[in-house]
């Protein structure tokens, strides 16, 4: 049997990891390209080596891993600096996403978290399904500068970078919705979803 593929996004702050982890509770294989892409960047990653001689010394800290505060300034002050990084990660992304595919090729069911899945443009035809996880702007500026390191500014600068709220929930065939309920509430709406999307027999 052919798993089911669903593509999961959302704006940054939205709750699209947190609806991911629930769904890895339900049995689903969550392929997080987020979590590949720390992979790739980490110290030994196989992107160092390239983003070291795109970029220079200086975007390479000193555990012998990308700069990520540096590198998010710098993508920022100039678009072109993060196409330039997406051309190296997104390729070694992509062959790391089939090979998780793969090993999981047995599950009824892959979610692929892909932050830029609408931006992107590649991975409607990849997935059955796309699920959007949704909430106000306002939201999202909150919850993200809650974090540590990132500031109001910073994430109304990331959200500037991504497909308007109106173009995500445009091209899903599901929207859920986080914002204004609790945990359990968001549980239970992810969980109805997962039951209504299940392969008959699983």
């Amino acid at each position: 049997m052919t798993a089911l593929r669903i593509g999961l996004t959302g704006g940054i702050g939205s709750g699209k990891s947190t609806v991911g982890a629930m769904l890895a509770s339900l049995d689903a294989v969550v392929i997080d390209t987020d979590l590949i892409a720390r992979r790739l960047t980490m110290p030994g990653g196989a992107a160092i080596d390239a983003i070291r001689a795109a970029f220079g010394v200086g975007f390479v800290d000193s555990s012998g891993a990308l700069d990520r505060p540096r590198m998010r300034q710098a993508a920022f002050d100039d678009p072109a600096t993060r196409t330039r990084l997406e051309a190296i990660l997104h390729p070694l992304i992509g062959v790391e996403v089939e090979r998780e595919a793969a090993l999981a090729a047995a599950a009824p069911v892959l979610v692929f978290d892909v932050p830029l899945l609408v931006e992107s443009g590649r991975w409607r035809s990849r997935v059955d399904a796309v699920w959007v996880v949704d909430c106000d702007e306002v939201v999202q500026i909150a919850r993200v500068a809650a974090r540590a390191g990132w500031s109001e500014e910073a994430a109304r600068a990331v959200i500037a970078q991504q497909a308007a709220r109106a173009t995500r929930r445009a091209a899903a065939d599901a929207v859920i919705h986080n914002q204004g309920i609790s945990l359990a509430e968001l549980a239970a709406e992810v969980h109805f979803l997962w039951r209504s999307a299940l392969p008959t027999g699983t």
